[in-house]
C-alpha cells in the first residue's frame, strides 16, 4: 500500500461547527472532538460569545456540521450569561426553523465551579453524568469558562505552590482528555492573557506558538498560566481586538483636521488566530459580534 493510500485511510476527526462558514473554514471545519481546544483572549474579545454559540451549534445534525448533541457548560468567574444565551437562541431558531421543536437552551446543562480543586473533585460526577444520560441528545461538548479564573488567585507564587498548581493542571487536563476520547467529546476551555514582559528566549516556540505576534488592544500579551498549562491543551486559539481609525488605510480621514486624536472615528476590529494546532496551519480571520451571534468577515 502506498503512503498516499495510507493517508487517505486515516480516520477523520468529527468537528463541531461554529455556525459560521468563515470561522469554520479558518479552523478546518470547526472545533475537533477527542481533544482540548483553548480559546485565549483579554476580556471583551468574545470568548464567552463564541462558547455560547458553539453550545447551540453542537445541537445541529452532522449534515450541518453539528454533533446532534447537548452541552455541559461550566462557568467559573461570573454568573452564567443566560440572557445573552436566550438572545442567541432566538436568532439560532430563526436560522434553523425546521430543526428545533424545543428551546435549544434546554440542551445546555450549566454548572458553577469556584476552585481548581472543586473542578477536579467533580470529574467523577461528570463522568457518571455522561454515562447515564438518557436524553435524546447526548453530551458531546464540554465548555469551561474560564480555566484561568480557577488557578490565578488560588495559588501563591512560591515553588511549592507552583509545583502543586502544575500537578493539578496535568490531573485536570488528563481527565478531560480521557473523557474526550472515551465519549467523543469536544472540550473547550477559555483562558485569559497577561502582558508580555521581557524576552521569549528559552520558551518552547513550537508548542507555545509565536508569542511575539499576539497583540490585543495595542499591547503584546501572552496566555495566562504559563508553559505548564500550554502543554495540557491540544490546540490554542487567540482572539484579539484592536481599535482602528475608520478610513485610515485609504486616507479618507484627515487626522490634522480632527484635532484631538481621542475624537477620531474608530471601529473595533476583532481577529481569530490559530496559535498552534496539530491539524491546522498558521491562519487567522476577522470576525464581528452582532446581536444575532459571532460571524467571520469575508476578505
Amino acid at each position: 500500500m502506498t503512503p498516499e493510500n495510507l493517508l487517505h485511510r486515516l480516520p477523520s476527526t468529527q468537528k463541531c461547527t461554529f455556525g459560521c462558514p468563515v470561522l469554520d473554514r479558518c479552523l478546518g471545519g470547526g472545533i475537533p472532538c477527542n481533544s482540548i481546544t483553548e480559546i485565549v483572549a483579554e476580556s471583551g474579545c468574545g470568548k464567552t460569545q463564541l462558547c455560547l454559540q458553539l453550545a447551540l451549534s453542537a445541537q445541529l445534525p452532522p449534515s450541518l456540521g453539528g454533533l446532534s448533541a447537548s452541552s455541559l457548560y461550566i462557568h467559573t468567574e461570573f454568573s452564567f450569561p443566560s440572557r445573552r444565551l436566550h438572545q442567541l437562541s432566538h436568532a439560532f431558531i430563526s436560522s434553523h426553523p425546521r430543526i428545533f421543536n424545543n428551546d435549544p437552551c434546554d440542551r445546555i446543562f450549566v454548572h458553577a465551579v469556584y476552585s481548581a480543586d472543586q473542578l477536579f473533585d467533580i470529574m467523577p460526577k461528570i463522568e457518571s453524568f455522561l454515562e447515564n444520560m438518557n436524553t435524546q441528545l447526548p453530551v458531546k461538548l464540554i465548555v469551561i469558562d474560564s480555566i484561568a479564573a480557577l488557578f490565578r488567585s488560588e495559588f501563591e507564587n512560591t515553588p511549592i505552590e507552583l509545583k502543586r498548581r502544575s500537578a493539578l493542571f496535568f490531573k485536570i487536563s488528563g481527565k478531560l482528555k480521557s473523557l474526550a476520547k472515551r465519549f467523543g467529546l469536544a472540550v473547550v476551555v477559555t483562558n485569559q492573557v497577561v502582558d508580555l514582559m521581557g524576552h521569549l528566549e528559552g520558551m518552547n516556540g513550537l508548542k507555545v506558538g509565536n508569542l511575539g505576534s499576539l497583540v490585543s488592544s495595542g499591547r503584546r500579551v501572552c496566555p495566562a498560566l504559563g508553559l505548564a498549562w500550554a502543554n495540557c491543551v491540544n490546540s490554542r486559539l487567540f482572539l484579539s481586538r484592536n481599535d482602528e481609525v475608520v478610513g485610515e488605510e485609504n486616507g479618507s480621514v484627515d487626522v490634522s483636521a480632527c484635532g484631538d486624536g481621542d475624537f477620531l472615528p474608530r471601529q473595533t476590529r476583532r481577529q481569530l488566530h490559530v496559535v498552534f494546532a496539530p491539524h491546522l496551519p498558521d491562519s487567522s480571520c476577522e470576525f464581528v459580534i452582532r446581536r444575532e451571534g459571532v460571524f467571520g468577515v469575508e476578505r
